[in-house]
């Protein structure tokens, strides 16, 4: 199969966001939630906003041990984000000065990464600045201009990473655009992705490296046979023959790659990591490799009262020798129910949604080759007390990132977003702001960056959590 999604012409669609989560047992939900079996959707909460300045973001977050029901017939001991699976969503506007009061009540050291998001390297929260069991922090920075879009925010502490994402420390973001072009009258749905595994008493299973279950995990990186969506599996989710909705997709799991589709039907691909895209480009299916985002607008083409699966193809992502059992079964994520209700006629779908200005490729000053191997790039692994790589603020550079071995690596970059140009010398389709690309076995792929307003130490390393934490990540320093 293709690992580029087939393109044709422009036709209405929906956006979606997927990840693993559930709520807590004694927490109250804003949403319908049902176990499987075509129960319906449920939304995350939402952070609540204790800012009377309508430019000021102002929320508290705290990681803590809990007790949910992740599966049906037992609790599971997790880490939560204020008391849920997946963490409340953020949602803010461009222009917002944010603010967020984080407290660690977890055992362990942790961070809050907002992945994606365009800020200072103190905000970042990388694994330069962990917070202590016990201790508060406050992560500040403004939406700039430019930046509406689906992200989302995990732990980054160095080494642990993979494994307090398995526990449940994720959430998503909004940036909500003054002008966004698209109708307001599409309905939105965010619906975060991920999978996990759990043991016969319902503890969730990471196993000790030196079991073949753990060098497994460590090579391929970890995944589950249980698949959420928003924290239920295989729930329902409502749509009218007809209909347009706008589906916001996060894939929060530590190295799955989602193939997503809908037999029957096509998507509209409007956004990506950074948000909208120049165009609306229609597509069969998306490949969605782990902690990359896209939007996407669904048209109900079924009749009324049918329905039809969302489903995530095989994707062979993997070594040969450690492939897992079932990777190239199709897995089915949730039910697409058609209302019993006559057909409408949805919104028309602007041609152009903005313009994404094109980095300039004769203004790079820097050229840099990022060579990813098992656990390494350019054959070291992470250091605290070294630099990988300078560059000046400011600077306009281009990397080209070669994937040397047998396995896909998806490859982030902290704090700045940038432009793909091509992969293994073909210019990219559509142009749009990335932070995340996956970069197939034996592959090459380019991209162009500008280290605009934000110096000091910043982080790029492949995004299945399991490599990230064995070392496969580097130093960047943007010096003024």
């Amino acid at each position: 199969m293709s690992r580029t999604p087939g393109i044709a012409r422009i036709a209405p669609g929906i956006t979606l966001a997927l990840a693993l989560g559930a709520h807590a047992v004694a927490a109250q939900s804003n949403t319908p939630t049902r176990r499987a079996g075509g129960r319906l959707l449920a939304s995350p909460s939402t952070l609540t906003d204790l800012s009377p300045d309508p430019r000021t973001a102002e929320f508290r977050l705290t990681a803590a041990p809990g007790r949910l029901a992740l599966v049906p017939g037992s609790l599971t001991d997790v880490y939560v984000y204020n008391g849920r699976v997946p963490g409340p969503t953020m949602i803010v506007r461009e222009g917002d000065r944010v603010i967020v009061h984080f407290r660690n009540d977890l055992p362990v050291p942790t961070t809050v990464h907002w992945h994606g998001l365009h800020l200072p390297a103190e905000s970042d929260g990388n694994p330069f600045v962990p917070v202590a069991p016990g201790e508060q922090h406050d992560y500040v920075f403004t939406i700039l201009p430019g930046s509406a879009g689906t992200y989302w925010y995990h732990p980054h502490p160095h080494h642990q990473a993979g494994y307090q994402v398995a526990k449940g420390l994720y959430g998503a973001i909004v940036i909500k655009a003054p002008d966004d072009p698209l109708p307001a009258s599409l309905s939105e749905k965010l619906l975060i992705l991920s999978d996990n595994r759990f043991l016969g008493n319902g503890s969730i299973d990471v196993p000790d490296e030196s079991t073949p279950q753990g060098g497994a995990d460590a090579e391929n990186g970890r995944e589950g046979d249980v698949m959420f969506v928003n924290g239920q599996v295989m729930p329902a989710l409502t749509i009218r023959s007809g209909e347009v909705q706008r589906w916001r997709v996060v894939n929060a799991s530590a190295s799955r790659v989602y193939r997503l589709a809908i037999p029957g039907h096509s998507f509209l691909q409007v956004g990506t990591d950074g948000g909208l895209i120049e165009r609306p480009v229609e597509v069969s299916e998306v490949v969605l490799a782990n902690s990359e985002r896209v939007e996407l607008l669904v048209r109900g083409t079924g009749a009324p009262g049918s329905s039809a699966t969302l489903q995530s193809l095989p994707y062979d992502r993997y070594i040969p020798q450690t492939r897992p059992k079932g990777w190239d079964v199709p897995r089915d994520l949730l039910t697409l129910r058609y209302a019993a209700a006559p057909r409408i006629e949805g919104p028309g779908v602007p041609a152009r949604l903005r313009v994404v200005p094109a980095l300039d490729t004769a203004r790079a000053t820097v050229r840099r080759t990022v060579v990813l191997t098992q656990h390494l790039i350019n054959g070291k692994s992470m250091d605290h007390h070294r630099v990988d790589f300078e560059a000046k603020l400011g600077a306009t550079e281009i990397w080209e990132v070669e994937n040397l071995v047998g396995m896909d690596h998806p490859f982030h970059l902290h704090g700045f977003q940038f432009q793909v140009l091509d992969r293994n010398g073909k210019p990219e389709p559509f142009r749009g702001w990335k932070d995340s690309m996956n970069v197939p076995k034996h592959e090459t792929a380019r991209f162009i960056v500008r280290f605009d307003d934000f110096a000091g130490k910043w982080m790029f390393h492949c995004h299945i959590l399991d490599h990230e934490d064995h070392g496969m990540m580097g130093v960047l320093e943007v010096s003024p």
